[in-house]
């Protein structure tokens, strides 16, 4: 009976694993897939894998996009989708869970059902064009298909992405893990306000305000500023060199007029930066407050909130996250609330909701597709006037000589008396935004007598040098716009000052600068370290004395550039996320000079054996040595520390492209990445090839004239 017992439960046992890890691809939706047949698609490879992608029309390149892009990171793609169809944990586990439960709270398939009916219809052909692009990779290579059910997709998957993700770009992410975790909320925009919307005086602690933001660096030089009246772009933007948010580089041509080149992330069917043959821009991230919290008034049974002296029912709904444990898949149970603010967060603390810009619209798809196809600057500025991207600088650059830039960002119509950057009440309609207000209120410098513009993710009242700024005094500080300065924005305002009229040479130099700026947040910390007594520790006294004869250039010249990048990494991290404590400087200096000794036998190895551009393994392996830091103009932002404790560098300066119309309109661009076109096919030969360009400063050319393309006998195929 034991036997038979002890057989029978490990049939059961047996049954229960077997179900756990085939029960979510049954469970999932199955969308019928979209209906399109392209007329006519290409795909041209140039010589470093870059895809020129022709179609007799628009939606044609869109799926050729899809395609080329699968080709290239199916992968990342696949990631990307999943997160769309709230199966991220079923694909990557707990922190793709956390994904599918930021999707539920924010009800991004809703908010997609909702919009997607009223998307035009060209719109909405380029995205089941891109849709079916994608569906026809996966059907030639079932093989590499990682989630069963994931396919096929369709447009409205595809437009659920931009939902999900656009309000992270201006840091929702962070307010919902704070308020799950029951933290305290960082501060978001500036300037800090009272409890009646006052202006609260900015403080002296050097750590507890002007944040450096890790993001991206932006320039445009009009031909009044160049020695050659040519107008000049860089785009150099930093994001992760890998991942779902990671730079692809894409050319395409379309018979409708559709012609660009640029860059997207997985999960686009077209660039978000980059330039036509009149015009182009690019982004950097700007933190305005656009994210508001209330804390609701529950009754006894936490089931209704108090609002306008009235009880209404907290909306509740239970969703089931599809969680991956090794081979098995688990469904675990949790609840999302809304209330007429927006999603509510129960914590320990209470119930808290939210509010941010472009929350429930979908509007950012027609922007970016608008903003492609512009053809002067009356139509871009017509494609912004759309307001459909709810957070982001545009810098901007035209052949006809104009150059602007736009701190682009959806911004709540808030009414006055209330301490917006802190918890509101959430029982007064009082309190409660129901409209953004129009493009013309956001701030923009078009064509500055200074004669160029930058951004490096600091406040826009520093843009185009002395004299030629925005007026900070005539907006609102109800809008919440930044009054952070970082050093790269320091770094750019006194080069460009510095130079007179810049050459393409010029514009370079600037480009990859690697100094900090003797002021700021930097120079604060580096004298706090300077003014520790070392007496008693003979080892921190050297490392402080090398520090001290540091010349303030990560440029791995010099002596102490890797102690010095080492020991401003926490204080970058503190002054970006607007932190109040500021970190040890002792510890701080101990931790960098053991690392240093432990894995080099030194304080002072050459910057390019510490810091390190990795990527892949064997015989597909590169391992090259880099420049910059977290707050220079050269930008190596974030890293992780290897066995052998090299810094291996994930995050920093990616797809960097320079942009030049010349005095008669002629155009030339050039463009590098970290790596190469295909960044998950390690037998690809665009797996690495970039990287030894990238590493030197160098560029290569951006084929944009298909002629220039043709001459160099590209390998050419349809999908």
């Amino acid at each position: 009976m034991l036997r038979r017992l002890a057989i029978g439960l490990l049939i059961l046992l047996a049954l229960v694993g077997l179900s756990l890890a085939v029960w979510e691809p049954l469970t999932a939706e199955a969308p019928a897939a979209p209906v399109y047949q392209p007329a006519d698609v290409r795909i041209a490879r140039d010589g470093y894998g870059v895809p020129h992608i022709f179609g007799k029309s628009d939606a044609d390149v869109a799926y050729g996009v899809a395609y080329a892009h699968a080709e290239d990171d199916f992968s990342t793609l696949q990631e990307v989708l999943a997160m769309t169809r709230g199966r991220a944990g079923a694909m990557l586990g707990r922190d793709g869970a956390a994904i599918d439960y930021a999707a539920a709270l924010l009800d991004v398939r809703a908010t997609m059902a909702r919009g997607w009916p009223d998307l035009p219809d060209d719109v909405k052909l380029l995205f089941t064009a891109y849709a079916a692009g994608l569906n026809r990779y996966a059907e030639k290579h079932p093989g590499e298909v990682r989630l069963r059910g994931l396919f096929p997709v369709t447009g409205e998957d595809v437009v659920a992405g931009f939902v999900l993700r656009s309000p992270f770009f201006f840091g929702l992410d962070s307010v919902l893990g704070s308020l799950v975790e029951g933290k305290p909320l960082a501060r978001e925009g500036g300037p800090e306000m009272d409890a009646t919307g006052r202006i609260v005086p900015r403080s002296d602690t050097p750590f507890g305000s002007d944040p450096a933001a890790n993001g991206s660096n932006a320039m445009a030089v009009a031909p009044s500023r160049s020695t050659d009246g040519a107008t000049r772009l860089v785009s150099n933007s930093h994001q992760p060199w890998t991942g779902g948010v990671a730079w692809y580089e894409l050319v395409v041509h379309s018979e409708e007029g559709w012609d660009f080149a640029g860059a997207n992330f997985p999960g686009s069917p077209y660039p978000f930066l980059g330039h036509n043959k009149y015009l182009g821009w690019t982004n950097t991230v700007n933190r305005p407050d656009l994210i508001d919290v209330y804390r609701l008034a529950l009754d006894e049974s936490g089931e209704n909130y108090r609002f306008d002296g009235q009880w209404r029912p907290l909306e509740k709904k239970r969703v089931w996250l599809k969680v991956r444990y090794g081979p098995f898949v688990l469904p675990v149970p949790r609840w999302t609330y809304r209330s007429v603010h927006g999603p509510v967060i129960v914590n320990d603390e209470g119930a808290f909701a939210i509010r941010y810009a472009g929350m429930d619209q979908v509007n950012m798809v027609t922007q970016y597709y608008r903003l492609n196809k512009a053809r002067n600057f009356g139509e871009w500025r017509a494609a912004m006037s759309g307001q459909g991207v709810p957070a982001t600088n545009f810098l901007y650059a035209d052949r006809e000589g104009n150059i602007g830039l736009f701190y682009n960002a959806m911004f709540p119509d808030r009414p006055a008396g209330f301490n917006w950057r802190g918890i509101l009440p959430g029982d007064t309609s009082a309190a409660l935004w129901t409209k953004t207000l129009p493009f013309d209120r956001v701030p923009a410098l078009v064509n500055p007598r200074s004669g160029y513009v930058i951004n490096a993710n600091n406040t826009p009242w520093v843009a185009a040098g002395p004299g030629h700024e925005l007026d900070a005094a005539a907006f609102s500080p109800l809008l919440g716009i930044e009054d952070d300065m970082s050093n790269r924005a320091s770094r750019l305002i006194d080069l460009f000052e510095a130079s007179g009229q810049i050459d393409e040479a010029r514009l370079k130099t600037i480009k990859y600068d690697t100094t900090y700026a003797k002021t700021g947040y930097a120079r604060v910390w580096i004298d706090r370290i300077l003014a520790l007594k070392l007496d008693d520790d003979p080892e921190l006294a050297k490392a402080q004395a090398l520090l001290r004869a540091w010349d303030w250039n990560l440029d791995g010249k010099g002596q102490g550039d890797a102690l010095a990048l080492m020991v401003l990494r926490p204080a970058n991290r503190v002054h970006y996320q607007r932190l109040a404590e500021a970190p040890d400087p002792r510890a701080t200096l101990k931790e960098a000079a053991d690392h240093l000794q432990k894995h080099f036998g030194t304080l002072d190895p050459r910057l390019g054996t510490l810091l390190r551009l990795r990527h892949g393994e064997g015989k597909h392996r590169i391992d090259l040595p880099l420049d910059g830091g977290n707050d220079t103009i050269r930008a190596s932002t974030l890293w992780d520390a290897e066995p052998d404790g090299r810094l291996k560098v994930r995050h920093g300066d990616s797809f960097i492209m320079f942009v030049t119309w010349d005095r008669a309109g002629g155009l030339r661009s050039e463009s590098v990445q970290p790596f190469g076109a295909a960044t998950t096919r390690p037998e690809s030969p665009h797996y690495n090839d970039q990287a030894p360009l990238f590493v030197a400063h160098r560029l290569k050319p951006v084929l944009f004239d298909p002629a220039a393309l043709w001459a160099t006998k590209p390998r050419v195929y349809r999908p």
